[in-house]
């Protein structure tokens, strides 16, 4: 089975730039040994809280305020992603975050997408818009991500601290966003519950970052269902930040067979410390899922991905052969 997971074609839509930085490449940017960067950037099995989970980005973000090093973290992983025969991937990140030195969102943007650019794999980029930023900061965001809209970018994410900052707040936002028709997925139902949820979907999202918390209501579920919501899943994470008690406690299992649409991710390849395959192999082990189920899980992914129609049935031939 190990074999045939790591040949199978595969789609990863949910996955953070700054939390996948290798930890060869930090040593070598920072000057730091990996065990020192290792304790700075990977979280431990079992955090208090999403927002513990969270504080393993500051050092990489450090790392990632210059041109060349954007460029080089994107190619490696990009490379990554390449090398797990991953066929279409979309990367997120806020620019905001990494303009600390003077670089304009636009320039960050330019530096990820040219990295990914030297690997021969499909990437779309995903802007965050953060939780607990201004409007103001939101809204060059959403500015930057029209300038590059289906130039390499493929939508925006509303990221960070859920629990802190409800999701309802950013009505006003999603509203511009809308209005600009850029497509977007929204983090909710991990540190927080079904109002999360069904903010993101009143706001009119069609992928939902996590979500597993749906659960917790039964109209929220059948909304999901109904509607062909997609779950961009997480597993290991999910145990890491609380959101679920241990993997075996995951609802992947319970939630594909009532028929939710979703799909296998990583989150963060080092703030979790686990790869696409590290994930589909956990699953197979504790759920015993099938390749079948793999695969329609990946045609789920694309079906929601941030690609035109013709891409769409492009990749899902892949996928099927």
């Amino acid at each position: 089975m190990l074999e045939d997971i790591k040949k199978m074609p595969k789609v990863e839509l949910h996955l953070h730039l700054d939390g996948s930085v290798g930890l060869e490449t930090a040593s070598k940017l920072s000057g730091l040994s990996l065990d020192s960067v290792r304790e700075k950037m990977v979280a431990t099995d079992k955090c208090k809280d999403l927002n513990e989970y969270l504080t393993k980005f500051d050092f990489p973000l450090s790392l990632m305020q210059t041109k060349e090093n954007l460029k080089l973290i994107a190619r490696e992983l990009a490379l990554s992603l390449h090398k797990q025969n991953v066929i279409y991937a979309e990367v997120r990140f806020a620019p905001s975050f990494h303009t600390k030195n003077g670089l304009t969102e636009a320039e960050v943007v330019e530096a990820v997408m040219s990295g990914m650019k030297e690997v021969s794999i499909k990437i779309n980029l995903i802007l965050c818009l953060m939780r607990g930023a201004s409007f103001e900061e939101n809204l060059k965001t959403v500015e930057t991500a029209k300038l590059y809209l289906n130039k390499g970018v493929g939508g925006v994410d509303l990221a960070g601290a859920e629990a802190i900052y409800p999701t309802s707040e950013y009505a006003l936002l999603f509203k511009k966003v809308r209005e600009e028709n850029i497509p977007f997925t929204i983090h909710a139902g991990e540190a927080s519950g079904i109002q999360s949820i069904g903010a993101a979907l009143d706001f009119g999202a069609k992928r939902i970052g996590h979500g597993i918390r749906c659960l917790e209501s039964e109209d929220l579920l059948k909304r999901i269902i109904d509607n062909n919501i997609l779950l961009e899943v997480c597993p290991t994470s999910n145990v890491q930040t609380n959101a679920v008690l241990g993997y075996e406690e995951h609802p992947i299992l319970r939630l594909y067979k009532m028929g939710v649409h979703l799909c296998i991710n990583t989150d963060n390849v080092t703030v979790s410390n686990v790869s696409l395959i590290d994930e589909y192999v956990k699953l197979y082990q504790t759920f015993n899922f099938s390749l079948d189920d793999f695969k329609q899980m990946n045609i789920y992914a694309l079906k929601q991905a941030f690609i035109s129609e013709t891409e769409k049935v492009y990749y899902i031939k892949k996928i099927q052969q």
